[in-house]
């Protein structure tokens, strides 16, 4: 189906920070496959790692133990500091299941409509809920009625949203992304994720982060949050945490993380053997090769030549 407005290339080979077309001709991938591929194309450590896994086992049901799975739970868990992981297959399931958990958040506290404060320019997937989530009217035409339950304020403006506590008793978390990627790369002030997490504490909402985008090393630290004191009580990765192997994580800490119990989610694929043996074999490679110095090195590198080439 006609979905995306494909470039007229094939990439048919890709090496590090290099891909190649059909024609031979050599590309620098400047957006690492869209935040994906952070360790680089064809890393031989996750491609070894996902062939060792092909031949031994692919898929069992989560009706049973996994023990990769649990494994990069544990792993995820000690690097983030919170305390329980829901796998899933893509970035929007992650984000989904962060909303299903504040809504029986909210309805396990007798709230009957709970609501989630949601930024301006926001994006966080294109599933009914993931795409009533983001702040992107041209995404949403043509897909009305949208999922209830949902306020949007500006991003950045943590003010904006203190002052709703006062009009809407149905809030019951706040969806924020540490830095907007599709709203253009918008990095907020330093004090906005610990206003927001001042203000949830305050009126017992979940902050609840979407670094499905900034998470996996790249912004300087494992997790943006990261660059701040702040701790979140949910966090959703996908993206770069399988290198291109299709994995989502909703992770949770404190009082969220006892919300989900027994047949409140579930996912057939989600978790599986492949999947979680890949992205321990990433998590592995970001660890010996200190990718989160190497980033913010380089960051800082290209920040000061843009300014320096630019202010000429």
């Amino acid at each position: 189906m006609p979905t995306y407005a494909r470039l007229p290339v094939t990439f048919t080979k890709g090496e590090d920070a290099l891909l190649w077309d059909t024609t031979g001709k050599q590309y620098l991938d400047a957006l690492s496959g869209i935040s994906v591929c952070n360790v680089g194309h064809a890393r031989r450590e996750v491609a070894d790692a996902i062939c060792a896994q092909a031949h031994e086992l692919l898929h069992t049901s989560n009706l049973y133990q996994i023990a990769h799975q649990e494994a990069l739970a544990e792993k995820l868990c000690a690097l983030s500091g919170l305390d329980k992981v829901f796998f899933s297959n893509s970035g929007a399931e992650a984000n989904e299941a962060a909303l299903k958990i504040a809504r029986l958040y909210g309805h396990n506290k007798g709230i009957a409509v709970p609501t989630v404060v949601v930024m301006t320019n926001s994006f966080h997937g294109r599933t009914m809920a993931t795409l009533t989530a983001t702040g992107n009217t041209k995404v949403q035409t043509g897909f009305a009625p949208l999922v209830e339950g949902f306020v949007r304020v500006e991003y950045g403006d943590a003010a904006a949203v203190e002052a709703l506590a006062a009009t809407n008793p149905n809030i019951v978390a706040v969806l924020v992304e540490p830095v907007q990627g599709e709203g253009g790369i918008r990095i907020p002030a330093d004090d906005y994720l610990p206003r927001l997490r001042a203000i949830c504490d305050q009126h017992d909402w979940l902050l609840m982060l979407d670094e499905i985008q900034s998470g996996m090393c790249r912004t300087g630290k494992w997790f943006a949050f990261q660059h701040t004191a702040i701790q979140p009580d949910v966090m959703t990765l996908a993206k770069a945490l399988g290198n291109g192997v299709p994995i989502g994580a909703c992770l949770a800490g404190g009082k969220a993380a006892s919300v989900f119990g027994p047949g409140n989610h579930g996912s057939t694929f989600g978790g599986n053997p492949l999947a979680c043996r890949a992205a321990l074999a990433v998590i592995e490679v970001m660890e010996q090769a200190n990718l989160a110095a190497r980033a913010a090195e380089l960051g800082d590198y290209f920040l000061s030549q843009f300014r320096t080439k630019l202010a000429g």
